[in-house]
Parts: C-alpha cells; sequence; structure tokens
C-alpha cells in the first residue's frame, strides 16, 4: 500500500520550522561574533550558504527510502573508513589535501573549503549500528544473554575500527560521540541490564581511576603509558583554570566570564564586551550568554529540547527496528553534542572542541548533521509507505 498523501501531508513541517529557528539563531549569533575582528572573512554569509547546501542534502536524502539506506548502509560506513584511512596515511601539509590544526590532522582541504570526514562518518557509523542491531534481532528472535554478548561483540567490532582511525588523529571529542551514540544504542537495542549494569559501572570506574591518576599519578602515567605533562594540562584547566590563566585554562575563564557577565537579560545584541577566541564555532554559546543573558540561553536550550522531544516523538511512531535504530542514535548524537558544548563553556566538563549543532560556524559540522536530519525527513516522508512495505530487504 503506498501513501496516497501529497508533499504537504508527509513533509515534517514542525522539524522544518525548529531547523529555521536555529538558522536565525545562528546568524544572529555569528554576525555578532565577528565583531571582535579576529577574522576577515563574512562567516555570516557563508553559514548562510552552508544552509543553502543544508538544505540541498535534505531534499537529496528525502528523495530515498528507508529501505534504501538500509541497502546502502554498509556502502556509506566503507565509505567513510576510506576517507579516515586516507586521512591517517597521507601527510599533512599546508598546500596539500591534508592539513593538520590545532595538532590535529582531521581535514582534507578541498576546492570549496576543509571537510572533516569524522562528522560524516558519524551518521554512516549510526546506518551501520541500526543494520547491524536490526537484523541480529532479525536472527536471533528468542533473546539471551548469550545472544546480547553476541550482539555486544557486533557492536564492538562496528565502533573499533572508525574510534581506532579518529583517535589517531587525535580527535577526543568525536571519539566521545561515538561512545555516547553506542551506549544510547546498545540500550534501545535491548541489551539485558544484568550486562548493561556491570559493563556502565567498570566504564565509570575506569574513567574514574583515570582522572585520579591524572590529578595524583602523573610520573606513573608518564613512565608506564608514555604520557606527556601537556596531555594532563586540559584536566588541570578544567578543574582549576584560574591556575593556567595564562595558558590552557584561558579559554574556559573568557568563556565563563562572558556567559556570568550576560546576567539574566542580557546585554543586547552586538553589545559584548568580553573577548573569546573562536567565538563564531566551538565557543558560540558565549555570545548567546552575553548578549541575550539567562533568558536568551534558557530559549536555545529550550529549543534544543523541542528538537529531541519532536524526534523522540517521531522515533516511538515508527514500525521498523531499523528506521528506530538510526533515529535513537541521531538523537543520542545531537544531544551529547549540546551537552558536552554547553557544559564546556560553563565548566561543568572538560574542554573538547564539540560544536555546538545547528548553531555554530562549520561547513563538516552542518553537513554532518544534514544527512542525520535528512534521514528523519525521509522517514517521516516515507513513513506510511515504508509502514507496508514488504521487510525483504535483501532482494
Amino acid at each position: 500500500m503506498e501513501n496516497n498523501q501529497n508533499f504537504a501531508g508527509r513533509f515534517d513541517w514542525k522539524l522544518a520550522l525548529i531547523i529555521l529557528l536555529f538558522l536565525i539563531v545562528s546568524l544572529l549569533a555569528i554576525s555578532s561574533a565577528q565583531t571582535t575582528g579576529q577574522y576577515a572573512s563574512n562567516f555570516v554569509l557563508q553559514q548562510l550558504v552552508n544552509y543553502v547546501i543544508f538544505a540541498i542534502i535534505v531534499a537529496f536524502v528525502i528523495y530515498f527510502d528507508p529501505d534504501q539506506y538500509k541497502k546502502m548502509a554498509w556502502y556509506l560506513y566503507g565509505f567513510g573508513i576510506v576517507l579516515l584511512i586516507l586521512l591517517a596515511v597521507i601527510p599533512a601539509s599546508e598546500s596539500g589535501p591534508v592539513i593538520e590544526r590545532n595538532g590535529a590532522k582531521s581535514w582534507f582541504s578541498t576546492p570549496i573549503g576543509s571537510i572533516q570526514p569524522s562528522e560524516f562518518m558519524k551518521t554512516f557509523y549510526i546506518l551501520a549500528m541500526a543494520w547491524v542491531i536490526s537484523k541480529h534481532h532479525e536472527k536471533y528472535f528468542i533473546k539471551s544473554i548469550k545472544s546480547d554478548f553476541i550482539l555486544l561483540g557486533k557492536i564492538a567490532i562496528t565502533l573499533l575500527i572508525p574510534l581506532t582511525f579518529i583517535m589517531m588523529q587525535p580527535d577526543l571529542g568525536s571519539s566521545l560521540v561515538f561512545l555516547a551514540i553506542t551506549a544510547a544504542l546498545i540500550i534501545v537495542a535491548g541489551v539485558s541490564w544484568k550486562i548493561i549494569l556491570p559493563v556502565f559501572a567498570s566504564a565509570v570506574a575506569i574513567g574514574g581511576s583515570l582522572l585520579w591518576m591524572a590529578l595524583y599519578m602523573q610520573e606513573f602515567l608518564e613512565d608506564k603509558f608514555g604520557l606527556q605533562p601537556y596531555q594532563f594540562a586540559r584536566i588541570y584547566s578544567w578543574l582549576d583554570p584560574y591556575s593556567y590563566s595564562s595558558g590552557s585554562g584561558y579559554h574556559l575563564i573568557t568563556s565563563l566570564n562572558a556567559i556570568g557577565s550576560g546576567e539574566i537579560f542580557g546585554k543586547g545584541y552586538l553589545d559584548r564586551e568580553v573577548y573569546v577566541a573562536e567565538s563564531h564555532t566551538d565557543f558560540i554559546f558565549t555570545v548567546i550568554g552575553e548578549e541575550w543573558g539567562f533568558i536568551g540561553a534558557s530559549f536555545v536550550i529550550c529549543l534544543y529540547f523541542l528538537l529531541i522531544y519532536h524526534l523522540t516523538k517521531l522515533t516511538l511512531t515508527l514500525k521498523d527496528p531499523f528506521c528506530t535504530y538510526v533515529c535513537a542514535g541521531i538523537i543520542a548524537m545531537i544531544t551529547f553534542h549540546v551537552f558536552e558544548n554547553i557544559g564546556m563553556t560553563i565548566q561543568l566538563l572538560p574542554i573538547t572542541g564539540i560544536p555546538l549543532p545547528f548553531i555554530s560556524y562549520g561547513g563538516s559540522s552542518l553537513m554532518g548533521n544534514a544527512l542525520a536530519i535528512g534521514l528523519v525527513f525521509s522517514m517521516k516522508y516515507h513513513y506510511k509507505s515504508y509502514m507496508f512495505a514488504s521487510n525483504d530487504d535483501d532482494e
């Protein structure tokens, strides 16, 4: 049975309106961030162009139904892995195809600008994970502890390949996003809590132990694991930024000053006084906090809550497991990005260089989000025809 509704009835207008609101917030915040004169480029116009490309990507992704993406999952995953391998093997240079920024070799240089493959790999990874979990449940219809361990093994293999290359760049922020997506999908996949609780508890214990060792056993980590003193600086500057105000703690201090000075109602549009480096990208939330205050920052956070609520509500209506897992992975990806980015600007979490979705300036980040949101639009657009379609995906 096919969907006989017209385009207007099948298109997700609510999601489109939410994205439009993010566009408005992004352009306002970026235009104000440019008043510092740190860069000569007009990032507002470039971000507007990025959003035009965003819309084109979404329109292209909507054209294909979820069945097609299920068949393409491993091809896209493989394509993303190839890009990560090329980043690892091609030497970085100023004029070459691979460029290095702030010690991370994470970008390709192209005629249209730099491209970060890990941003696209996040969506490719979600598709592959959704395929793995849905196919596993089709094979092991009756769940057991043994089948759950088999599933975790498949998930681990799917994760470790891209994670290894991303850690080699190194890109801690993107690595944490992959771990967050994996953790969410493990829970949604219905893995027994008899397995999840010990695994998650062990992960927390290991993370806590490493943090304690970084604070009180630096010499041991340097001698046994070859870690360098500068690698601990990010942790120290997070916990006590004022002791590192002239170095690694500078970004956090200026971020706290900017957001705190906005108070309740903010200073007003273009009335910023605190200089924050890279305020148009990773620290865009400081602009929002300073100019629009607690009220404006709360509005932006509520806008993200509205987006997550809408995506969750849509996910609960989907009948196909593959679509459900894809949406769950996208929700986890966006949620972690928001939590980490805002958290790092207010000292809740360490600074990791993760952009604020749909608001921070950045072509790769926005294009990666376009792929993810495009999948959601596709599932809504093709929902009824897909709901009654044949489940024979292997023909």
